[in-house]
Protein backbone atom coordinates (compact mmCIF):
# COMPACT_ATOMS: atom_id res chain seq x y z
CA UNK A 1 0.00 0.00 0.00
CA UNK A 2 1.04 3.49 -0.68
CA UNK A 3 2.59 5.33 2.60
CA UNK A 4 1.59 8.56 1.65
CA UNK A 5 -2.09 7.57 1.94
CA UNK A 6 -4.03 7.52 4.97
CA UNK A 7 -6.04 4.22 5.71
CA UNK A 8 -9.70 4.67 5.85
CA UNK A 9 -12.72 3.03 7.11
CA UNK A 10 -13.57 -0.20 4.68
CA UNK A 11 -17.20 0.34 4.76
CA UNK A 12 -18.25 2.22 1.68
CA UNK A 13 -19.64 5.65 1.76
CA UNK A 14 -23.18 6.16 1.95
CA UNK A 15 -25.18 8.61 0.02
CA UNK A 16 -27.38 10.27 2.62
CA UNK A 17 -28.67 12.12 -0.26
CA UNK A 18 -28.12 11.46 -3.54
CA UNK A 19 -28.58 7.45 -3.20
CA UNK A 20 -26.99 5.40 -5.37
CA UNK A 21 -29.08 5.99 -8.44
CA UNK A 22 -28.15 9.73 -7.45
CA UNK A 23 -24.88 9.49 -7.66
CA UNK A 24 -24.63 7.54 -11.00
CA UNK A 25 -26.60 10.29 -12.13
CA UNK A 26 -24.15 13.00 -11.06
CA UNK A 27 -21.29 10.70 -12.48
CA UNK A 28 -22.82 10.44 -15.85
CA UNK A 29 -23.17 14.54 -15.74
CA UNK A 30 -20.16 15.15 -14.81
CA UNK A 31 -18.27 12.39 -17.42
CA UNK A 32 -20.37 14.41 -19.98
CA UNK A 33 -19.15 17.73 -19.41
CA UNK A 34 -16.70 17.19 -22.53
CA UNK A 35 -19.41 16.42 -25.22
CA UNK A 36 -21.50 19.50 -23.85
CA UNK A 37 -19.09 21.60 -23.80
CA UNK A 38 -18.12 21.13 -27.12
CA UNK A 39 -21.06 19.27 -29.29
CA UNK A 40 -23.63 22.15 -28.03
CA UNK A 41 -21.85 24.77 -29.47
CA UNK A 42 -21.04 22.86 -33.01
CA UNK A 43 -24.32 23.82 -34.94
CA UNK A 44 -22.94 27.37 -34.09
CA UNK A 45 -19.37 27.10 -35.34
CA UNK A 46 -20.31 28.51 -39.12
CA UNK A 47 -22.26 31.03 -38.04
CA UNK A 48 -19.50 32.37 -35.25
CA UNK A 49 -17.13 32.35 -37.85
CA UNK A 50 -19.68 34.87 -39.95
CA UNK A 51 -20.60 36.92 -36.90
CA UNK A 52 -16.74 37.77 -35.62
CA UNK A 53 -15.83 37.61 -39.63
CA UNK A 54 -12.70 35.77 -38.45
CA UNK A 55 -11.62 32.33 -40.40
CA UNK A 56 -13.28 28.61 -39.71
CA UNK A 57 -9.15 28.15 -38.80
CA UNK A 58 -9.56 30.50 -36.17
CA UNK A 59 -12.93 29.72 -35.05
CA UNK A 60 -11.83 26.15 -34.62
CA UNK A 61 -9.21 27.29 -32.15
CA UNK A 62 -11.87 27.53 -29.21
CA UNK A 63 -12.53 23.78 -30.20
CA UNK A 64 -9.08 22.97 -30.41
CA UNK A 65 -7.62 25.07 -27.83
CA UNK A 66 -10.28 24.01 -25.50
CA UNK A 67 -9.47 19.92 -25.99
CA UNK A 68 -5.60 21.13 -25.41
CA UNK A 69 -5.89 23.03 -22.45
CA UNK A 70 -8.63 20.43 -20.32
CA UNK A 71 -6.09 17.68 -21.07
CA UNK A 72 -3.40 20.14 -19.45
CA UNK A 73 -5.63 20.43 -16.96
CA UNK A 74 -6.85 17.57 -16.40
CA UNK A 75 -3.08 16.42 -15.65
CA UNK A 76 -3.57 18.07 -12.02
CA UNK A 77 -6.71 18.39 -10.27
CA UNK A 78 -6.54 14.29 -10.20
CA UNK A 79 -3.82 14.27 -8.22
CA UNK A 80 -5.58 17.04 -6.31
CA UNK A 81 -7.99 15.58 -5.46
CA UNK A 82 -5.99 12.66 -4.46
CA UNK A 83 -5.02 15.04 -1.39
CA UNK A 84 -7.82 17.11 -0.93
CA UNK A 85 -10.73 14.53 -1.46
CA UNK A 86 -12.62 14.71 -5.11
CA UNK A 87 -15.69 16.52 -3.31
CA UNK A 88 -13.81 19.50 -2.60
CA UNK A 89 -11.67 19.84 -6.29
CA UNK A 90 -15.27 19.36 -8.01
CA UNK A 91 -16.57 21.97 -6.57
CA UNK A 92 -13.25 24.24 -7.37
CA UNK A 93 -13.24 23.21 -10.68
CA UNK A 94 -17.46 23.70 -11.08
CA UNK A 95 -17.52 27.26 -10.15
CA UNK A 96 -14.58 28.20 -12.06
CA UNK A 97 -16.54 26.44 -14.95
CA UNK A 98 -19.84 28.18 -14.83
CA UNK A 99 -18.51 31.52 -14.14
CA UNK A 100 -16.10 31.18 -17.48
CA UNK A 101 -19.28 30.02 -19.26
CA UNK A 102 -21.10 33.03 -18.69
CA UNK A 103 -17.70 35.42 -19.62
CA UNK A 104 -17.90 33.35 -23.28
CA UNK A 105 -21.37 34.40 -23.87
CA UNK A 106 -20.21 38.29 -23.25
CA UNK A 107 -17.25 37.74 -25.67
CA UNK A 108 -16.73 40.75 -27.37
CA UNK A 109 -14.36 39.23 -29.89
CA UNK A 110 -13.17 36.13 -31.03
CA UNK A 111 -9.62 36.24 -28.94
CA UNK A 112 -12.01 36.47 -25.61
CA UNK A 113 -13.78 34.07 -26.33
CA UNK A 114 -10.83 31.77 -27.44
CA UNK A 115 -9.19 33.29 -23.65
CA UNK A 116 -12.10 32.20 -21.51
CA UNK A 117 -12.90 28.52 -23.51
CA UNK A 118 -9.42 28.06 -22.42
CA UNK A 119 -10.56 28.90 -18.40
CA UNK A 120 -13.61 26.73 -19.14
CA UNK A 121 -11.36 23.88 -20.48
CA UNK A 122 -9.19 24.05 -17.54
CA UNK A 123 -12.54 24.04 -14.89
CA UNK A 124 -13.72 20.81 -17.41
CA UNK A 125 -11.11 18.61 -16.17
CA UNK A 126 -11.91 18.51 -12.50
CA UNK A 127 -15.32 17.50 -13.75
CA UNK A 128 -13.87 14.73 -15.83
CA UNK A 129 -10.93 13.64 -13.87
CA UNK A 130 -12.67 12.83 -10.47
CA UNK A 131 -15.84 11.56 -12.26
CA UNK A 132 -13.87 8.66 -13.10
CA UNK A 133 -11.93 8.47 -9.76
CA UNK A 134 -15.50 8.37 -7.81
CA UNK A 135 -16.34 5.71 -9.93
CA UNK A 136 -13.38 3.42 -8.83
CA UNK A 137 -13.78 5.01 -5.13
CA UNK A 138 -16.89 3.77 -4.87
CA UNK A 139 -17.12 0.12 -6.76
CA UNK A 140 -14.89 -2.46 -7.48
CA UNK A 141 -14.52 -5.82 -9.35
CA UNK A 142 -17.60 -6.83 -11.96
CA UNK A 143 -19.84 -4.10 -10.46
CA UNK A 144 -16.98 -1.27 -11.74
CA UNK A 145 -16.95 -2.57 -14.89
CA UNK A 146 -21.45 -2.69 -15.20
CA UNK A 147 -21.11 1.17 -13.82
CA UNK A 148 -18.70 2.22 -16.39
CA UNK A 149 -20.95 0.71 -18.95
CA UNK A 150 -23.82 2.48 -17.89
CA UNK A 151 -22.20 5.74 -17.46
CA UNK A 152 -20.62 5.80 -20.54
CA UNK A 153 -23.79 5.18 -22.32
CA UNK A 154 -25.90 7.47 -20.26
CA UNK A 155 -23.19 9.99 -20.89
CA UNK A 156 -22.84 9.14 -24.72
CA UNK A 157 -27.10 10.31 -24.68
CA UNK A 158 -25.09 13.99 -24.62
CA UNK A 159 -23.41 13.77 -28.35
CA UNK A 160 -26.95 12.83 -29.22
CA UNK A 161 -28.91 15.53 -27.73
CA UNK A 162 -26.24 18.56 -27.42
CA UNK A 163 -26.54 19.49 -31.49
CA UNK A 164 -29.80 19.48 -31.73
CA UNK A 165 -30.51 21.48 -28.40
CA UNK A 166 -27.55 23.49 -29.99
CA UNK A 167 -29.61 23.86 -33.14
CA UNK A 168 -32.63 25.07 -31.37
CA UNK A 169 -30.94 27.50 -29.41
CA UNK A 170 -29.47 29.08 -32.47
CA UNK A 171 -33.25 29.07 -33.84
CA UNK A 172 -34.61 31.04 -30.68
CA UNK A 173 -31.14 33.30 -29.99
CA UNK A 174 -27.75 34.02 -31.16
CA UNK A 175 -24.62 31.44 -30.29
CA UNK A 176 -24.26 33.42 -26.99
CA UNK A 177 -27.50 31.39 -25.81
CA UNK A 178 -25.44 28.43 -25.81
CA UNK A 179 -23.07 29.32 -23.09
CA UNK A 180 -25.46 30.97 -21.02
CA UNK A 181 -27.11 27.45 -21.53
CA UNK A 182 -23.71 25.88 -20.38
CA UNK A 183 -22.96 28.28 -17.39
CA UNK A 184 -27.05 27.22 -16.31
CA UNK A 185 -25.93 23.10 -16.46
CA UNK A 186 -22.36 24.15 -14.44
CA UNK A 187 -24.75 25.69 -11.44
CA UNK A 188 -27.22 22.31 -11.56
CA UNK A 189 -24.16 20.26 -11.40
CA UNK A 190 -22.53 22.48 -8.42
CA UNK A 191 -25.35 22.15 -6.60
CA UNK A 192 -25.94 18.41 -6.86
CA UNK A 193 -21.66 17.97 -5.18
CA UNK A 194 -22.61 20.23 -2.63
CA UNK A 195 -25.50 17.40 -1.39
CA UNK A 196 -22.77 14.79 -2.21
CA UNK A 197 -20.98 12.79 0.46
CA UNK A 198 -16.85 12.60 -0.05
CA UNK A 199 -15.99 8.86 -1.94
CA UNK A 200 -12.49 8.73 -1.29
CA UNK A 201 -11.20 5.92 1.45
CA UNK A 202 -7.78 7.46 1.29
CA UNK A 203 -6.32 10.53 1.18
CA UNK A 204 -3.02 11.30 0.18
CA UNK A 205 -0.79 12.87 3.26
CA UNK A 206 1.80 13.97 0.92
CA UNK A 207 2.36 17.72 -0.09
CA UNK A 208 0.94 19.40 -3.34
CA UNK A 209 4.09 18.86 -5.41
CA UNK A 210 4.77 15.04 -4.02
CA UNK A 211 0.66 14.60 -5.18
CA UNK A 212 1.29 16.05 -8.92
CA UNK A 213 4.58 14.20 -8.39
CA UNK A 214 2.48 10.99 -8.31
CA UNK A 215 2.00 11.32 -12.31
CA UNK A 216 6.01 10.00 -12.86
CA UNK A 217 5.23 6.91 -10.64
CA UNK A 218 2.37 6.31 -12.90
CA UNK A 219 4.06 7.10 -15.54
CA UNK A 220 6.37 4.50 -15.01
CA UNK A 221 4.03 1.38 -14.78
CA UNK A 222 5.03 -0.44 -18.11
CA UNK A 223 1.45 -2.12 -18.33
CA UNK A 224 -0.66 1.34 -17.61
CA UNK A 225 1.10 3.25 -20.02
CA UNK A 226 1.16 0.60 -23.18
CA UNK A 227 -2.55 0.08 -22.65
CA UNK A 228 -2.82 3.95 -22.67
CA UNK A 229 -1.07 4.71 -25.84
CA UNK A 230 -3.02 1.62 -27.65
CA UNK A 231 -6.76 2.46 -26.47
CA UNK A 232 -5.75 6.42 -27.05
CA UNK A 233 -5.00 6.22 -30.65
CA UNK A 234 -8.45 5.81 -31.96
CA UNK A 235 -9.03 9.31 -30.57
CA UNK A 236 -7.42 10.91 -33.71
CA UNK A 237 -9.91 10.01 -36.20
CA UNK A 238 -13.17 9.68 -34.21
CA UNK A 239 -12.08 13.34 -32.90
CA UNK A 240 -10.95 14.29 -36.22
CA UNK A 241 -15.28 14.08 -37.15
CA UNK A 242 -16.04 15.86 -33.72
CA UNK A 243 -14.54 19.11 -35.09
CA UNK A 244 -14.99 18.83 -38.58
CA UNK A 245 -18.86 17.51 -39.01
CA UNK A 246 -20.17 20.78 -39.10
CA UNK A 247 -18.47 21.98 -41.76
CA UNK A 248 -18.68 18.66 -43.95
CA UNK A 249 -22.51 18.18 -43.44
CA UNK A 250 -23.34 21.82 -43.65
CA UNK A 251 -20.66 23.31 -46.30
CA UNK A 252 -19.62 20.30 -47.97
CA UNK A 253 -23.01 18.41 -48.46
CA UNK A 254 -24.78 21.92 -48.74
CA UNK A 255 -27.14 20.88 -45.15
CA UNK A 256 -29.16 22.80 -42.75
CA UNK A 257 -27.58 23.54 -39.23
CA UNK A 258 -30.82 21.69 -37.83
CA UNK A 259 -30.82 18.65 -40.26
CA UNK A 260 -26.95 18.57 -39.41
CA UNK A 261 -27.24 18.00 -35.85
CA UNK A 262 -30.02 15.01 -36.64
CA UNK A 263 -26.78 13.34 -38.86
CA UNK A 264 -24.57 14.00 -35.79
CA UNK A 265 -27.51 12.75 -33.30
CA UNK A 266 -27.44 9.43 -35.47
CA UNK A 267 -24.19 8.61 -34.99
CA UNK A 268 -24.10 9.30 -31.14
CA UNK A 269 -27.04 6.95 -31.10
CA UNK A 270 -25.09 4.15 -31.61
CA UNK A 271 -22.26 5.55 -29.02
CA UNK A 272 -25.17 5.04 -26.76
CA UNK A 273 -25.80 0.99 -28.10
CA UNK A 274 -22.54 0.39 -27.42
CA UNK A 275 -21.79 0.22 -23.72
CA UNK A 276 -25.14 -1.30 -23.19
CA UNK A 277 -24.65 -4.58 -25.38
CA UNK A 278 -21.12 -4.43 -24.28
CA UNK A 279 -22.35 -6.86 -20.93
CA UNK A 280 -24.57 -8.65 -22.86
CA UNK A 281 -21.73 -9.48 -25.54
CA UNK A 282 -19.23 -11.22 -23.27
CA UNK A 283 -21.50 -13.94 -23.41
CA UNK A 284 -20.13 -15.38 -26.91
CA UNK A 285 -16.72 -12.90 -27.05
CA UNK A 286 -13.90 -12.55 -24.52
CA UNK A 287 -13.55 -8.92 -24.03
CA UNK A 288 -9.98 -9.48 -25.37
CA UNK A 289 -10.86 -10.26 -29.15
CA UNK A 290 -13.77 -8.03 -28.60
CA UNK A 291 -10.91 -5.08 -28.74
CA UNK A 292 -9.31 -6.59 -31.39
CA UNK A 293 -12.57 -6.99 -33.63
CA UNK A 294 -13.08 -3.11 -32.65
CA UNK A 295 -10.09 -2.36 -34.39
CA UNK A 296 -10.49 -4.51 -37.87
CA UNK A 297 -14.15 -3.11 -38.36
CA UNK A 298 -12.69 0.31 -37.71
CA UNK A 299 -10.14 -0.48 -40.42
CA UNK A 300 -12.77 -1.19 -43.43
CA UNK A 301 -15.42 1.36 -41.78
CA UNK A 302 -12.40 3.86 -42.63
CA UNK A 303 -11.92 1.86 -46.26
CA UNK A 304 -16.28 2.71 -46.82
CA UNK A 305 -16.01 6.43 -45.83
CA UNK A 306 -13.04 7.39 -47.78
CA UNK A 307 -14.64 5.69 -50.73
CA UNK A 308 -18.28 5.42 -50.46
CA UNK A 309 -18.56 8.26 -48.38
CA UNK A 310 -17.42 11.33 -49.86
CA UNK A 311 -20.82 10.65 -52.45
CA UNK A 312 -24.04 11.86 -49.96
CA UNK A 313 -24.47 12.90 -46.46
CA UNK A 314 -26.13 9.02 -46.06
CA UNK A 315 -23.62 7.06 -47.29
CA UNK A 316 -20.97 9.24 -45.37
CA UNK A 317 -23.08 8.93 -42.16
CA UNK A 318 -23.42 4.87 -42.46
CA UNK A 319 -19.99 4.29 -43.35
CA UNK A 320 -18.79 6.01 -40.27
CA UNK A 321 -21.44 4.01 -38.01
CA UNK A 322 -19.27 0.73 -37.66
CA UNK A 323 -16.38 2.18 -36.07
CA UNK A 324 -18.25 4.54 -33.94
CA UNK A 325 -20.38 1.62 -32.34
CA UNK A 326 -17.31 -0.96 -31.51
CA UNK A 327 -15.38 1.69 -30.54
CA UNK A 328 -18.22 2.66 -27.61
CA UNK A 329 -18.89 -1.21 -26.99
CA UNK A 330 -14.86 -1.72 -26.28
CA UNK A 331 -14.86 1.79 -23.53
CA UNK A 332 -16.31 0.07 -20.76
CA UNK A 333 -13.52 -2.74 -20.65
CA UNK A 334 -10.80 -0.83 -22.01
CA UNK A 335 -11.11 1.77 -19.20
CA UNK A 336 -11.28 -0.91 -16.30
CA UNK A 337 -8.90 -2.50 -17.70
CA UNK A 338 -6.20 0.63 -17.62
CA UNK A 339 -7.82 1.37 -14.04
CA UNK A 340 -6.94 -2.10 -12.69
CA UNK A 341 -3.29 -1.51 -14.32
CA UNK A 342 -2.36 0.43 -10.98
CA UNK A 343 -3.09 -0.42 -7.30
CA UNK A 344 -3.53 3.32 -6.01
CA UNK A 345 -2.87 6.98 -6.86
CA UNK A 346 -6.47 6.36 -8.76
CA UNK A 347 -6.72 10.46 -9.72
CA UNK A 348 -3.20 10.44 -11.09
CA UNK A 349 -4.35 7.33 -13.54
CA UNK A 350 -7.64 9.12 -14.26
CA UNK A 351 -5.61 12.29 -14.60
CA UNK A 352 -3.22 10.33 -17.84
CA UNK A 353 -6.14 8.92 -19.27
CA UNK A 354 -8.09 12.18 -19.50
CA UNK A 355 -4.94 13.61 -20.65
CA UNK A 356 -4.12 11.18 -23.30
CA UNK A 357 -7.30 10.76 -24.52
CA UNK A 358 -7.54 14.49 -25.24
CA UNK A 359 -4.15 15.26 -27.09
CA UNK A 360 -4.08 12.28 -29.66
CA UNK A 361 -7.71 13.70 -30.29
CA UNK A 362 -6.62 17.50 -30.60
CA UNK A 363 -3.90 16.15 -32.79
CA UNK A 364 -6.55 14.96 -35.10
CA UNK A 365 -8.84 17.85 -34.89
CA UNK A 366 -5.68 19.69 -35.78
CA UNK A 367 -5.06 17.25 -38.66
CA UNK A 368 -8.30 17.84 -40.23
CA UNK A 369 -8.52 21.62 -40.11
CA UNK A 370 -6.05 21.79 -42.24
CA UNK A 371 -6.54 23.00 -45.60
CA UNK A 372 -7.57 19.71 -47.41
CA UNK A 373 -9.94 19.56 -50.97
CA UNK A 374 -11.94 16.53 -49.35
CA UNK A 375 -11.84 16.42 -45.79
CA UNK A 376 -13.97 12.90 -45.74
CA UNK A 377 -11.80 11.29 -47.70
CA UNK A 378 -8.87 12.31 -45.32
CA UNK A 379 -10.94 11.23 -42.47
CA UNK A 380 -11.59 7.81 -43.62
CA UNK A 381 -7.83 6.94 -44.05
CA UNK A 382 -7.12 8.28 -40.68
CA UNK A 383 -9.25 5.74 -39.77
CA UNK A 384 -7.52 3.28 -41.46
CA UNK A 385 -4.41 4.28 -40.59
CA UNK A 386 -4.88 4.40 -36.77
CA UNK A 387 -7.00 1.49 -36.81
CA UNK A 388 -4.38 -0.67 -38.02
CA UNK A 389 -1.55 0.75 -35.99
CA UNK A 390 -4.14 0.17 -32.66
CA UNK A 391 -4.60 -3.22 -33.93
CA UNK A 392 -0.99 -4.51 -34.09
CA UNK A 393 0.13 -2.58 -30.90
CA UNK A 394 -2.85 -4.88 -29.25
CA UNK A 395 -1.73 -8.07 -30.59
CA UNK A 396 1.55 -7.20 -29.13
CA UNK A 397 0.90 -6.19 -25.55
CA UNK A 398 -2.31 -8.00 -24.30
CA UNK A 399 0.03 -11.09 -24.23
CA UNK A 400 2.69 -9.29 -22.18
CA UNK A 401 3.29 -10.40 -18.70
CA UNK A 402 3.28 -6.50 -17.04
CA UNK A 403 -0.36 -6.37 -18.00
CA UNK A 404 -2.86 -7.30 -15.63
CA UNK A 405 -5.69 -9.46 -17.78
CA UNK A 406 -8.76 -8.61 -15.68
CA UNK A 407 -10.73 -8.53 -18.72
CA UNK A 408 -10.34 -12.03 -20.01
Amino acid sequence: MNTNFEQAAAKPITQKYLGQKGLIVLITFLSAFIPLSTDLYLPALPRMAENFQAAPSLINLTLILFFIFYAAGSLFWGPLSDKYGRKRILLVGLILYTAASFLCALSGNVYQLIGFRIVQAIASGAATAVAQAIVKDSYSGQKRVSVLALVTSMTMVAPIVAPVIGALILALTSWRGVFVVLALIGLLITLAVIAMEETIAQRSTASILESLGRLGVVAKNPGFMSLLLTFSLMAIPMMSFISSSSYIYVNQFGLSEQVYSYFFAANAFFMVVGPLLYMRSTRFIKPVKLIKVSYVVACISGGLISTVGVSSPWLFALSLVPATFMGSITRPPSANLMLEQQKGDTGAVVSLMSFAFTIFGSIGMILISLDWADRVRVMGLMYVLFALLSLIMWQGISKKAYVQKVIQ
